[in-house]
C-alpha cells in the first residue's frame, strides 16, 4: 500500500513538473531568443549606428567596403593590405581563417619569400627591411589594418607612381594612423581602405573597381 501511495505521488509529481518546465522553456526562449537580441540591436543602432550596420564606408552614395574587412589592393599606386589566406579568394568574409601553416612549414617560407620578392619588384630602390605584416597573413585573413611601419615602407613607391611629394604621402599616413585606445590598449594601426581613399581624394577619385 505504501508503494502504491509512493507511485501515485510520483506520477502526480512528474505531471506537475512538465507544465511549469514547458512554461519556463517558452518564456526563456522568448526572452533570450527574441526580446534580448531585439533590445541589444535597438540600443546598438541608436547609440552606434555606423558600427551596428557593419562600419561600412560609403563614397558618393556607393558602399566601397567596410572598416572591418580588408581588401586586396595590388596596384602599385595604392597601399597594399596584409596578405590573406582565405579561400577561394583573398579577404573572403564568409570563410574567415588562416593558412594554419607553422613556422617550419616549407609552404609558409615559400609564400613569405614570394611576397617579399613582389614587394621588392614593385620598389627596387627600397632596401629597408620588409615589415612582417606585409608578408604574413593574420589568423582571420580579413585584417583591414597594417602597421604604420608597413605603410611607411610603401610610401616611396606610392609617391613615385603617383608623382606626389613623399612628404604629402607620409602626411596622409600620419593623419590616418589610429593610436592605441586610451593611449596604451592595442597597437597603432592604419586602415588601408581609408588611407587609399584619402590618397585618391588627394590626387584623383576612388572607385570600388580599384580594390582588386
Amino acid at each position: 500500500m505504501n508503494n502504491n501511495i509512493v507511485n501515485g505521488n510520483g506520477n502526480g509529481s512528474e505531471g506537475g513538473i512538465v507544465r511549469p518546465a514547458l512554461v519556463l522553456f517558452v518564456l526563456l526562449s522568448a526572452l533570450t531568443g527574441l526580446i534580448y537580441p531585439m533590445a541589444v540591436t535597438g540600443v546598438a543602432k541608436t547609440a552606434f549606428p555606423a558600427q551596428a550596420d557593419g562600419s561600412l564606408i560609403v563614397l558618393d552614395g556607393t558602399v566601397v567596403g567596410s572598416k572591418l574587412i580588408g581588401q586586396n589592393f595590388s596596384d602599385p599606386k595604392h597601399f597594399w593590405s596584409r596578405p590573406s589566406a582565405t579561400a577561394p579568394q583573398p579577404y573572403n568574409a564568409s570563410a574567415s581563417g588562416g593558412s594554419n601553416q607553422g613556422p617550419l612549414n616549407p609552404a609558409l617560407a615559400d609564400a613569405v619569400k614570394a611576397r617579399v620578392e613582389a614587394l621588392r619588384a614593385a620598389d627596387p630602390d627600397n632596401t629597408a627591411p620588409v615589415p612582417v605584416d606585409l608578408v604574413t597573413a593574420s589568423a582571420s585573413g580579413l585584417d583591414p589594418d597594417i602597421s604604420p611601419a608597413a605603410a611607411q615602407y610603401q610610401a616611396a613607391r606610392v609617391a613615385r607612381v603617383r608623382g606626389m611629394p613623399l612628404s604629402e604621402v607620409q602626411s596622409l599616413i600620419d593623419r590616418n594612423t589610429q593610436k592605441p585606445l586610451l593611449g596604451f590598449l592595442g597597437e597603432s594601426r592604419v586602415n588601408v581602405l581609408a588611407l587609399n581613399i584619402a590618397l585618391d581624394a588627394a590626387s584623383g577619385s576612388f572607385s570600388p573597381s580599384t580594390a582588386r
